[in-house]
């Protein structure tokens, strides 16, 4: 992790949106095992690195395509807390008043364009949003970011050739957690490596550590460039891991076909605790500083919590409005 070459400012700041992104996670699953939610829960706990260092080489204006496993997305973008826990609870102070909940959260005031419960459902529509800046010439960079398994869709190889043929100011970030539910990405693709792919449209593609925001961010950083540019997009991947199974009731035993401490090997690597003693070790905050930045998050994540368990649920007649656009 190469901490040194960053400043005390924004090395604080990636903390914070990882702590942030890690603790919002837990209290999503304490929702989720007392009841207190429809649906399922795809946390984001252990792949906080990638949306941090993704998100943090924006701009306020630019655009995000999100997936199933998407609240982390929302977090690093520094989307409303409050809004983000009421609406997985279903409640109308919610972002999408109660109706959109976990796998369909979105936040159009960051620029998040929705989560998508479509496996690569996120793809063209981030494509889509780049094409409209290209064609409007507004100057926003689409990101898409997708599943290790969302490469093996129709949505992604039509996306990239389209992006590609039209220089499209898209950036393209594979999540490779290694599973796409239970399927084994390394059992079903002939490559090691998903980033390859890029060479079918000449496009870069690049492997990264998912584990360490700096290596995600200086990678993000030269694509949004590149592509802000109209140099046209590039394929990230990003080597991550989910701490949990696909959902909060999924026991992922199939994690262990290949190695009984798969799981305990990867959270050893552990992005958010790595990046507090990455911090500490160089020098640039103490810990007695990180505690503090821990402190603010817990308030604001009690915060939310309080707020979307008192917010009320929306009314039963809201079923037939927002309906159609």
């Amino acid at each position: 992790m190469k901490v040194k070459n960053y400043g005390k400012e924004q090395l604080i700041g990636f903390y914070e949106t990882m702590y942030k992104m890690r603790r919002f996670e837990e209290e999503v699953f304490e929702f989720y095992k007392k009841g207190m939610m429809a649906g399922l829960a795809h946390l984001y706990m252990g792949e906080e690195a990638v949306a941090t260092g993704v998100c943090a080489a924006l701009a306020e204006h630019d655009y995000i395509g999100s997936t199933h496993r998407g609240h982390g997305h929302l977090v690093a973008r520094g989307a409303d807390i409050d809004r983000m826990m009421a609406e997985i609870l279903g409640k109308k102070t919610g972002y999408s008043n109660g109706k959109g909940g976990s796998m369909h959260i979105m936040a159009m005031d960051r620029g998040i364009l929705g989560a998508n419960g479509i496996v690569g459902g996120e793809i063209p529509i981030a494509t889509g949003a780049a094409y409209k800046s290209l064609y409007k010439k507004s100057g926003e960079v689409a990101v898409s970011f997708m599943g290790d398994s969302a490469t093996n869709e129709g949505t992604f190889h039509e996306s990239l050739n389209m992006a590609a043929a039209w220089k499209l100011p898209c950036v393209y970030v594979i999540e490779n957690n290694l599973y796409g539910i239970s399927v084994d990405i390394r059992d079903v693709t002939n490559t090691p490596d998903l980033a390859v792919r890029a060479k079918a449209y000449d496009i870069p593609g690049i492997v990264v550590d998912g584990m360490d925001v700096t290596a995600v961010y200086e990678a993000a950083q030269k694509a949004v460039e590149r592509a802000r540019n109209g140099e046209g997009p590039t394929l990230i991947e990003c080597k991550t891991y989910r701490w949990q199974g696909h959902h909060v009731g999924d026991p992922a035993t199939y994690r262990k076909r290949k190695s009984e401490t798969e799981k305990e090997d990867w959270m050893e690597r552990c992005p958010v605790a790595n990046l507090k003693k990455a911090i500490i070790d160089a020098k640039k905050a103490t810990e007695e500083e990180l505690l503090a930045v821990e402190e603010k998050v817990e308030q604001e994540i009690q915060a939310a919590v309080k707020f979307a368990a008192e917010s009320e649920y929306p009314d039963a007649a809201e079923a037939y409005t927002d309906v159609f656009a």
